[in-house]
């Protein structure tokens, strides 16, 4: 008996099994957590730069050494940075993790104020993922005018490092937009 394999989008098609289980169980997938969602984010802006590969199997170190991405441990964490800067299991940048800390004091604030992060990101796409049919990955961009609208609200609401290519990433990360390419087993029909 043959073993059925499922077609994937391209990028996860390697035998990295941790991008593989991060394709098919995580990406795209419509995120209504804060946690989660502040998390998504927070590695989209360590990816910046680098592999998402990288990213991933740095993952449970940054769980480790940023609280589990809880937002109200997280904004206090500025005393913490050189700790952080000296922690080799995880991408030591000092103006990524400066900015992901500044993050969580908005996402905080938000919620402090009786606003969850995943309200005030879902509504900029009227609560409904973007989904898009992209026959390639060569054809997926690496922004549009939602995640340049969504970065510039972000922005003047202080948050930092979240530019339209950020922005864009996490949007595919948390659901936000579903980019898996139209023959992928995941592709909305």
């Amino acid at each position: 008996m043959q073993k059925t394999q499922l077609k994937r989008c391209s990028w996860a098609e390697s035998a990295d099994h941790l991008l593989q289980s991060y394709h098919d169980h995580e990406w795209g997938r419509p995120c209504h957590n804060d946690q989660h969602l502040f998390e998504l984010l927070s590695l989209e802006i360590m990816q910046a730069g680098l592999s998402w590969q990288t990213i991933l199997k740095k993952r449970s170190a940054f769980r480790q050494a940023l609280a589990d991405f809880d937002f109200y441990q997280v904004q206090s964490m500025e005393p913490q940075l050189p700790q952080l800067l000296n922690n080799s299991a995880i991408v030591r940048n000092q103006a990524k993790l400066s900015a992901i800390i500044n993050n969580a004091r908005i996402v905080a604030d938000l919620n402090r104020s009786g606003q969850t992060f995943n309200n005030y990101l879902w509504q900029m796409i009227d609560y409904q993922p973007i989904i898009h049919h992209y026959q390639t990955a060569a054809a997926v961009p690496a922004t549009d005018t939602s995640a340049i609208q969504i970065s510039q609200t972000l922005k003047k609401a202080g948050f930092k490092f979240t530019g339209p290519v950020v922005v864009y990433s996490f949007m595919q990360a948390a659901g936000l937009v579903n980019d898996h390419q139209a023959d992928c087993f995941l592709a909305v029909k």
